[in-house]
C-alpha cells in the first residue's frame, strides 16, 4: 500500500490502514415447527409449537427454548447434552435418536420436526418415558464370575486381542435406543419374553470376556428369549456409540446356543462323552 494514502501515524511505523469490513445485511430469522407428543399414562396428542433456529442448534436446543418460552411444563429428560448420558432418547421424524446430538441443519425443516418419546416403553409425561424395566431385567443376567488366578503373584494372564473384544461392548451408554427400534419390543411389546438388544450386548460383554467362566447359554435361550432376534440389525443402526449389536454380539451368542443345543454332532460327543464318566 502506497504511504500517501495512510494515515501519518501509520505511514511513520511502516503499518497499514486496516480496512473497515463490507457492510452486510443480517441474515433473516428463521423459524420452524416442532411437533411434539403432550401427554401421559393415559394418553396424550400432537402439539405444534414454532419457535426461531439458528446455525448450530440440536433438536434438544429447541425444545428448550420451547420449554422455555412456550410450554413451561413440558417434560424432557437430558443431562449432559454431549451424547454421552444417554438421557436425551426420544423419536425425531420416527426415527430413535439422542436429541442432544441431532442438528437441525440435517433436518427437512420445511415441513414439521416431529418429536415423541420411544415407543417400547410406557410414557411417563411428554417426552418421558419409564425405562426402569431394562434396569430389573438386567439383574436376571447372571453375573461376572472370573476363574482362579494363574500366575503366581495371584493376578490373571490373557490375550489382549481377547481383552479388546469384549471392550466395544462397554462404550454403551444405556441410551436404549437400540431397544426402541427393536421391533420384538416396539411392535409386539414381548418384554416379558426378550431382554432386547441392551440387555444381549450386557451378555455378550460377560460371555465373551477372558476371565469368566459363568455359563449362560441356557438362559439365553429360555428366559432372555434370544431365538426371537432375526438380525435385522436395525439396532445397530440406531447406535450413537456405532457398537457393531447384530454382527459381534447378537450373532456370536446365537451361536453359543446352536452349538450348545441344536448341533448334532456335538450332543453326540456330550452324550458319548456323559457315558464314558
Amino acid at each position: 500500500m502506497a504511504t500517501e494514502i495512510l494515515k501519518p501515524d501509520l505511514a511513520e511505523t511502516g503499518a497499514s490502514e486496516e480496512l473497515e469490513p463490507p457492510h452486510r445485511e443480517p441474515e433473516p430469522a428463521r423459524t420452524a415447527t416442532f411437533r411434539i407428543w403432550r401427554g401421559g399414562r393415559e394418553g396424550g396428542r400432537l402439539v405444534d409449537y414454532t419457535t426461531g433456529v439458528s446455525p448450530g442448534m440440536v433438536v434438544l436446543d429447541a425444545i428448550h427454548q420451547i420449554q422455555a418460552d412456550q410450554a413451561n411444563d413440558l417434560a424432557v429428560r437430558w443431562n449432559c447434552k454431549a451424547g454421552k448420558c444417554g438421557s436425551c432418547s426420544a423419536e425425531v421424524n420416527g426415527m430413535p435418536k439422542l436429541m442432544c446430538m441431532t442438528r437441525l441443519s440435517e433436518l427437512p425443516l420445511e415441513k414439521p420436526v416431529t418429536v415423541e418419546p420411544m415407543r417400547s416403553f410406557p410414557p411417563v409425561k411428554d417426552l418421558v418415558t419409564d425405562v426402569s424395566w431394562n434396569f430389573r431385567v438386567k439383574t436376571g443376567i447372571k453375573r461376572f464370575k472370573p476363574r482362579a488366578p494363574d500366575a503366581p503373584d495371584g493376578t490373571w494372564r490373557m490375550m489382549q486381542s481377547d481383552v479388546d473384544r469384549v471392550q466395544e461392548f462397554r462404550k454403551c451408554i444405556e441410551c436404549f435406543l437400540c431397544q426402541d427400534v427393536c421391533h420384538v419390543l416396539r411392535d409386539h411389546q414381548l418384554h416379558e419374553e426378550f431382554v432386547g438388544p441392551r440387555l444381549l450386548v450386557h451378555a455378550a460383554a460377560l460371555e465373551m470376556h477372558p476371565l469368566d467362566v459363568e455359563d449362560r447359554v441356557e438362559e439365553l435361550r429360555r428366559a432372555h428369549g434370544i431365538g426371537y432376534c432375526n438380525i435385522t440389525k436395525c439396532c445397530t443402526q440406531v447406535c450413537p456409540e456405532h457398537i457393531t449389536i447384530t454382527d459381534n454380539a447378537i450373532i456370536p451368542l446365537k451361536e453359543r446356543v446352536v452349538d450348545e443345543f441344536y448341533d448334532p454332532v456335538g450332543r453326540l460327543v456330550r452324550i458319548f462323552s456323559r457315558g464314558k464318566a
